[in-house]
């Protein structure tokens, strides 16, 4: 799915523009806007569908896909084993620390050994058909939004991060990310090389700014999800907001397409996974890398008041 590295520009290896403008990841350079692909279950029942959304993102210039082997049990994975070509020179990334939990109240549960991150890892390369997953982002519980822990999956950073290493040296994953990291996590993680943090993060849940600023001053990119809020109940919604309401009618513009568009203006090492099973909805997120925002209307979006996502989901 990947070859070799295209050129420090804004288009991609398929001649596509980059949405969003190119910016770095695990050693590669990206659009900055890129795909979320766990909403791809939503296609369950239509295969065809799903594999020409995958294409059509393609053809819109991402060339970073997340993913996971959680999600759908491995069916997102297939399809974008199926979809994608070396010669799109998509980076594919996926996620570990957390397992299908079938039946279950919510659809995973954590799953944060070494031996199951391990195994996760040796899932994803078989369900992508991959020798290397160019980046695998080690889901940790440290921050909320999180799962409750039993005893058993209490497990200390570093010896996660052993693992995660091990992994790379024996050449199954490119580079390490972090999710639902702290300060200190990633202060204790810098050693092992850290690629990218992905954290909840929007316009109205701000809470991670010191780890921003802290990612990109040591050239870690920044991937977060939940970028447009309101995924849970009790979270607080990009799109209900005032200002990004009145930014919208002012620019033409969706409410999303602000909050993304406020994003990408806030931090240069942003980098945006938003999700959809829709191919007009793909292509409102595609055009908001394109929104330019100005001082008057930053600052009104600025003073949006940064809200808590103290949520547990189980």
């Amino acid at each position: 799915m990947t070859s070799s590295t295209t050129p420090d520009s804004g288009i991609t290896a398929t001649g596509a523009p980059r949405p969003g403008g190119p910016g770095p990841l695990a050693g590669r350079t990206v659009s900055r806007i890129g795909y979320g692909a766990m909403q791809l279950e939503r296609l369950r029942g239509d295969r065809g569908a799903a594999l020409s959304l995958l294409r059509h993102a393609v053809e819109q210039g991402i060339d970073h896909i997340d993913t996971a082997q959680f999600y759908g049990d491995g069916f997102v994975n297939e399809l974008i084993r199926e979809a994608l070509r070396p010669e799109d020179a998509v980076l594919v990334a996926s996620k570990i620390g957390a397992d299908p939990n079938h039946g279950g109240p919510i659809p995973i549960r954590p799953a944060q050994r070494p031996e199951e991150l391990r195994a996760s890892v040796e899932d994803n390369l078989s369900s992508l058909g991959l020798d290397r997953i160019p980046l695998v982002n080690l889901r940790r519980m440290d921050v909320p939004p999180g799962i409750p822990l039993g005893a058993d999956q209490v497990v200390d950073l570093d010896d996660q991060l052993a693992e995660m290493t091990a992994l790379r040296d024996a050449g199954k994953i490119g580079a390490i990310g972090l999710g639902n990291v702290t300060v200190e996590g990633l202060r204790r993680a810098a050693p092992a090389g850290i690629a990218c943090v992905q954290n909840a993060y929007s316009l109205v849940a701000r809470g991670d700014e010191e780890l921003l600023g802290a990612c990109a001053g040591a050239g870690i990119a920044w991937v977060p999800y939940f970028p447009l809020g309101g995924a849970f109940p009790g979270f607080p919604k990009v799109a209900d907001e005032p200002a990004v309401i009145s930014a919208a009618q002012s620019l033409g513009a969706t409410p999303a397409q602000i909050g993304l568009a406020w994003l990408l203006h806030h931090a240069p090492n942003v980098l945006l996974i938003p999700g959809t099973a829709d191919a007009a909805h793909l292509d409102a997120n595609v055009a908001a890398g394109a929104l330019s925002l100005d001082a008057t209307t930053l600052a009104a979006l600025d003073a949006v008041p940064s809200r808590s996502t103290d949520v547990a989901l189980g």
